[in-house]
């Protein structure tokens, strides 16, 4: 199929998360006009191509679903549209360039000595339903690509999330007779001091892991200390530490007491020495992976050796007018096509090898 339309007939559908109904029927259509076998559980779906009935078997996996239309389009972020060769439209970075790319590198594998198992997931975007719940479906994995805009740099490791409550606790007074009292909400703002200047081990790949106080509730009346002040921590975790170590830090080091708001998606990494990473790198030209800040459906892809790569840029996601170019998909087709011709090539060698 024409890439320019696969892409435009995919952004043209609204997707937002929890709404991917519509573009699983079409995308199941088209698959099927296209010659694949598509399957489907829900809203997600997945087929395969490839020859081999024995030999390895390469996920390639992807969201349907985007984040709802934010302020500050200066089109229709609903309407799909053309300037010049880029195209702009909610999802079209993140991640219907990716889905394109891949349906397109599919067509081309057809013959490969291994097999492309092609996955198609909803709600990633909140929470990472729909990969969890094809997982289980698509049998014996030997390895994974996730598709995300990455520039097609290829990410060997990304952040996990830990989002924590700390409750600061204190004792009620009249503010008349504040010493009476134990301020809550200076015994947290104490804390968040500490939060500010704490640092944890580096990852080679993506640095430290720094906490981020992102909400903050505290006080009953303006004349009344406060004996209570929660806040949220928001911490973008790396694959060198344990959510359990940086809990027993906190906890050790804030007054407040500490407790898990959200601890789902685990920060992931990929040694590079790996076929995955090594067919990626060589389909890139490039040397060296880098890590991803962002977390994605990797999160839940357990011990499966991966890489997250794909067309289009992460900075451009979740913003007003997302865009990607023709020339970005042209190049994530040839990108996702070659890494799997090598990724099988080396799986070969490794089995005649030992």
């Amino acid at each position: 199929m024409n890439p320019a339309k696969l892409l435009e007939a995919l952004v043209g559908i609204s997707s937002v998360s929890g709404t991917e109904e519509a573009i699983s029927d079409f995308l199941a259509k088209q698959l099927a006009a296209m010659g694949f076998k598509p399957q489907r559980e829900g809203s997600n779906l997945w087929f395969e191509v490839g020859q081999g009935t024995s030999g390895p078997r390469l996920l390639f996996v992807s969201h349907l679903d985007t984040v709802p239309p934010c302020a500050g389009w200066n089109t229709d972020p609903l309407k799909p549209q053309w300037v010049g060769e880029s195209l702009h439209g909610l999802g079209a970075n993140d991640a219907k360039g990716c889905v394109s790319a891949m349906i397109l590198a599919a067509q081309t594998l057809v013959d490969s000595e291994g097999t492309a198992v092609f996955a198609f997931v909803r709600e990633e975007e909140r929470g990472g339903l729909g990969v969890q719940e094809l997982l289980p479906k698509l049998g014996k994995l030997d390895a994974a690509v996730v598709g995300e805009p990455t520039s097609l740099k290829v990410c060997a490791a990304q952040r996990g999330m830990l989002v924590l409550q700390c409750a600061a606790k204190g004792v009620s007074a009249h503010v008349a007779h504040a010493k009476l009292g134990e301020n809550a909400i200076h015994k947290a703002a104490k804390d968040m001091v500490k939060l500010e200047s704490m640092a944890f081990e580096a990852h080679p790949l993506l640095g430290t892991t720094q906490p981020v106080v992102t909400q903050i509730n505290g006080g009953l009346a303006r004349n009344q200390v406060p004996d209570l002040c929660e806040f949220v921590v928001d911490l973008r975790t790396t694959p060198n530490l344990t959510d359990a170590e940086v809990i027993a830090r906190l906890s050790a080091e804030l007054q407040s007491q500490v407790s898990v708001l959200a601890s789902g998606y685990r920060p992931m990494a990929t040694d590079a020495g790996q076929p995955i990473v090594k067919a990626a790198l060589k389909a890139a030209s490039a040397k060296v992976p880098v890590g991803s800040d962002t977390t994605s459906d990797w999160a839940f892809l357990g011990d499966l050796p991966a890489v997250k790569a794909g067309p289009g840029d992460t900075m451009r996601s979740h913003r007003p007018n997302e865009w990607i170019s023709l020339k970005e998909l042209n190049a994530g087709t040839n990108f996702y096509a070659a890494l799997a011709r090598e990724y099988f090539r080396l799986k070969a060698l490794e089995a005649v090898h030992g």
